[in-house]
């Protein structure tokens, strides 16, 4: 991932913090411990484990199979505040789109001929009427 800017709130960013699981050996293509904290990164910004273990260059089969290795208690914490904290970024994204509106494109005889704004009712239902609970909120992590 890059380090160019911050991709996490620093409070975000500290609930995240997590000793990562140890390894056998060391290999580069495995999961060295930037890697784990990379995936937990983007596991927080994306929401789904096929997404940030694809952005670390994992597998989502290999990310599972870490979360079950012995000593994973601290990685398998902060998969779970990472996944509620990309539940809550999403379900404000959806709000936000229905709320603010979606420019859908007006078309006349096959061509574009302008745009109109309007709110995105049909998804402001959706998202109110399926949203399911939340998972439970984690505290920080305690090392």
């Amino acid at each position: 991932m890059d380090d160019s800017r911050p991709l996490l709130a620093a409070d975000e960013a500290e609930l995240l913090a997590f000793t990562p699981v140890p390894t056998a050996s060391s290999r580069h293509d495995g999961w060295t411990p930037r890697r784990q904290r990379d995936f937990i990164t983007a596991l927080a910004i994306t929401g789904t484990v096929q997404r940030a273990a694809r952005a670390v260059g994992m597998s989502r089969e290999s990310a599972y199979k870490l979360r079950k290795r012995a000593g994973a208690e601290s990685l398998a914490a902060a998969w779970d505040i990472a996944q509620s904290l990309s539940y809550d970024r999403v379900f404000a994204l959806a709000m936000d789109r229905a709320i603010n509106g979606i420019t859908v494109p007006r078309y006349y005889k096959g061509r574009q001929i302008g745009t109109i704004h309007r709110p995105d009712l049909r998804l402001a239902m959706a998202v109110l009427a399926e949203r399911p609970q939340p998972p439970a909120k984690a505290t920080k992590l305690t090392e």
